[in-house]
């Protein structure tokens, strides 16, 4: 049965059911879109998908999406990979191959193969277009357009419901954001209803919330859509000579007159408010949304078991804190600390260490956030910077306390964050030649 065949009840249903929710998600697939770059991570992508970036000690930003979906009980899900997927397509097959295929429950990637053209993807719209073949044998009935570079919880299957109740042909998740930063956003203009009436992709000048001069309506880049629909807004678009072929730019800019597109506002559930959701694009966001979690009471709860982050975890031991002298304390404070992390001798405060860390004798890490796999000399200082994954830190070398002797070896952000990749230390982890 056809969304268009249900009654008026069914959609009230929808939204007041828990039984029916779930049986909206079990007829969902979750298409998330990972095949970006993330230019804006300079040199932090030099190697990786920004998806496989990790993130928060021991995930990595595919993870937050992918728990999304498990936990909203949708379980049909497809990754579209393109840019240097290889770290990517290893971390989900190593942590996301536990669903069941004997209940059609599955995690598929679905790479740029060239499938319907000799071109890779184009644009999200495209990167879908290029696997409708693929996409029809799985005979969903909506299917959900994630991104697959952001951090955040949220239930979609409220989402879903809010869809089917409204009789939409396309829902488009939303949340404020300030007016000075919606110009990096699809913005959004909607009725008393809810129902999209303009949408532009990142405007010079975009439009505030009617009302409140602060803030404009920003699109999440999270998209519900009738399979039906979907299939021919996306076969019209591959038609179009001088389409961009994204969802942002051209899709919703076209189908909002003639058609039913509603905004789907993310809020708390437990309190109405919005809800958490950070767009980690630039070293200096990636930087503080990391640090932001070493809080009392962050925003983003990673330790609620209620709604678990799931990922690959290593088999690694506990973190060991060694020597206790005057001159070398094995410490950390106002930290997390990962597994396989040996502060040996060293001073850690208010940072973000993820697995297997050594930081030697006399070093002292401040406001850091140290991908795994790195090692800090003896004597070294880091402060306010970013390690890449396979940093060796030498001994006494002093990085965040100088920006222009920074600038001579690493790049120092506009916020004054110091990104350290091992290129830039003389090593040569990845050879081409």
């Amino acid at each position: 049965m056809r969304q268009r065949d249900k009654t008026p009840e069914v959609f009230q249903e929808a939204a007041q059911n828990p039984r029916f929710v779930s049986l909206l998600t079990k007829e969902t697939l979750a298409l998330i879109l990972a095949g970006g770059r993330g230019s804006r991570l300079g040199k932090l992508t030099l190697w990786r998908a920004k998806p496989a970036t990790p993130f928060g000690g021991k995930f990595r930003i595919i993870d937050f999406p992918l728990s999304n979906c498990i936990n909203s009980g949708i379980r049909q899900i497809g990754v579209l990979t393109q840019y240097k997927a290889h770290s990517l397509i290893r971390h989900i097959q190593k942590g996301w191959n536990f669903l069941r295929g004997e209940f059609n429950e599955f995690v598929e990637l679905l790479p740029a193969q060239q499938r319907i053209t000799t071109s890779w993807y184009q644009g999200t719209a495209d990167a879908v277009y290029q696997n409708l073949d693929i996409i029809r044998a799985h005979n969903p009935e909506y299917i959900l357009i994630l991104a697959g570079d952001h951090i955040y919880k949220m239930d979609y299957g409220p989402m879903i419901a809010y869809h089917v109740e409204n009789d939409a042909d396309m829902t488009v998740g939303c949340l404020d954001v300030p007016l000075e930063r919606a110009k990096a956003f699809g913005v959004m203009t909607i009725d008393e209803s809810g129902r999209v009436v303009k949408f532009q992709e990142k405007p010079e000048q975009p439009d505030p919330v009617p009302g409140r001069q602060d803030v404009a309506l920003a699109s999440m880049g999270i998209y519900v859509f009738n399979t039906d629909f979907l299939f021919e807004q996306l076969i019209k678009d591959a038609d179009e000579t001088f389409s961009d072929h994204d969802f942002g730019k051209d899709i919703i800019p076209s189908v909002i007159e003639n058609y039913r597109v509603m905004a789907y506002p993310f809020r708390e559930p437990q309190t109405g408010e919005q809800g958490y959701w950070r767009d980690v694009g630039t070293v200096d966001a990636f930087w503080a949304a990391n640090l932001e979690l070493i809080g009392v009471t962050p925003e983003l709860n990673i330790y609620d078991t209620e709604w678990p982050i799931w990922t690959y975890q290593e088999q690694l031991p506990p973190a060991k804190f060694v020597f206790d002298d005057a001159d070398r304390r094995g410490m950390a404070v106002d930290s997390m600390v990962s597994g396989g992390c040996i502060i040996s001798g060293g001073y850690v405060r208010r940072s973000v260490l993820f697995s297997n860390v050594t930081v030697h004798s006399r070093a002292h890490v401040e406001e850091a956030v140290v991908l795994p796999d790195v090692e800090i000399g003896e004597g070294a200082v880091v402060k306010r910077a970013v390690l890449d994954r396979g940093c060796r830190v030498p001994a006494g070398l002093v990085i965040g306390e100088d920006p222009d002797k920074d600038r001579e070896r690493f790049d120092v952000t506009g916020q004054g964050v110091v990104l350290v990749t091992p290129e830039m230390l003389g090593m040569q982890l990845h050879h081409v030649r």
